[in-house]
């Protein structure tokens, strides 16, 4: 942009300009995987349109939202920034002709919302140090911790004691590991030498007794020692109730627990970790790209943009055979939902839909009765049509 006229101002006076945790929350091992672990969650979401509006972009969106992605990594991309940034950014890829033909995700650090000449502007910096902007009306914008500001989310400042935990105990480890290995004797001289003379009989003890070619396992000293002693090596273990604090910490924040960071969750674990992190990521992301890509006329018609998943994927086999035979015979799956439901390729007529004949409607249930129910002119009379010994 040529003409800036000044950073865009809220309501609050906030100006949104962006920054990232000094420590680098990403940079962390614990953090990295807690990150990394809800956004591949996410990556399988299935992406959907409803309606004909923009029908013709449901295997773009599907398969390859724009260049550079597919759209496994275009969903975890903006889980990732969502995560660790707490706000990212959606814009719009257009072809030569200007009509919508993909999506591309933008990190919140590399953007500031600008106006100009009345117009307010998503202002982006790409990785080769080259500008440009959108208007800010057609940007996407998903955030998380919001409270401050009216569009974005906040900083992850209040992690910054747990990441300081997480450093230095990184580092009591790392010195305490090169400590116990540096030192493996310790020797008490009788005499009174100098700095350098000690240095230097140091030296001596350690190339005469402590070389690799000293087969016999035998360490020999004179009188000049009073006494060696061996070092023992002991493993560095940090505190137990510290790793669970700094786990517990990361867990809280990040809305998961160990159980999912190691891929040891079970069928319930993983439903509570899809109903507080993975489902409330699909419907904002549902919401923002529908909102952006279609106009009111066109969502009050039924049309959208939907992002789902496959809940059942974890699930325990019993569960799986009771919801496929339960809903399928019901008509509110057809096979190749149940194929879904069992992870297997769909087949062919596959989309039809199958119902039990026996079931019927509650209040018909009188009227088929009274249907069903012989006549006098059906009953037959006493002697007729019977044979003999035969009784009705």
């Amino acid at each position: 942009m040529r003409y800036i006229d000044s950073y865009f101002k809220m309501l609050n006076g906030y100006s949104p300009a962006f920054t990232s945790y000094n420590g680098g929350v990403y940079e962390m091992d614990l953090t990295r995987t807690a990150v990394n672990s809800f956004a591949t969650h996410c990556s399988k979401l299935k992406p959907e349109i409803e309606g004909g509006a923009l029908k013709r972009l449901e295997k773009t969106l599907q398969y390859k939202p724009n260049y550079f992605m597919d759209t496994s990594k275009f969903i975890k991309r903006l889980a990732t920034y969502l995560a660790v940034e707490h706000t990212a950014f959606i814009v719009p890829v257009e072809d030569k002709l200007g009509s919508l033909c993909g999506w591309y995700p933008l990190r919140a650090q590399r953007c500031e919302v600008v106006e100009a000449r009345g117009t307010v502007y998503l202002r982006y910096l790409f990785g080769n140090g080259e500008h440009a902007a959108i208007e800010f009306e057609r940007v996407g914008i998903m955030t998380d911790f919001e409270y401050r500001d009216e569009l974005f989310g906040e900083d992850n400042k209040t992690l910054k004691p747990t990441m300081q935990l997480i450093h230095t105990q990184n580092e009591g480890i790392i010195n305490a590991v090169k400590n116990s290995a540096s030192i493996r004797f310790m020797a008490k001289l009788n005499n009174m030498l100098k700095p350098e003379d000690i240095r230097k009989e140091r030296q001596r003890f350690t190339e005469d007794n402590l070389r690799s070619d000293n087969d016999s396992g035998m360490i020999l000293y004179d009188t000049k020692y009073s006494d060696v002693k061996q070092v023992e090596s002991k493993p560095y273990t940090p505190s137990a109730l510290q790793m669970q604090l700094i786990q517990d910490n990361v867990c809280t924040h990040f809305g998961t627990n160990m159980a999912i960071l190691q891929n040891k969750f079970d069928e319930e674990t993983w439903n509570a970790y899809y109903e507080g992190k993975i489902e409330p990521f699909a419907i904002q992301l549902s919401l923002v790209m529908s909102n952006m890509c279609l106009s009111e006329r066109e969502r009050a018609y039924g049309n959208a943009i939907m992002f789902s998943a496959n809940r059942l994927q974890y699930a325990s086999n019993a569960t799986k055979l009771q919801v496929s035979t339960q809903l399928f015979d019901r008509g509110l799956l057809n096979r190749n939902g149940v194929m879904d439901i069992w992870n297997m390729a769909h087949v062919e007529g596959g989309e039809k839909y199958y119902i039990r004949k026996e079931y019927t409607e509650v209040d018909k249930l009188d009227k088929e009765e009274v249907g069903t129910r012989p006549t006098a002119q059906q009953v037959p009379q006493d002697g007729e049509g019977q044979g003999e010994g035969e009784t009705i």
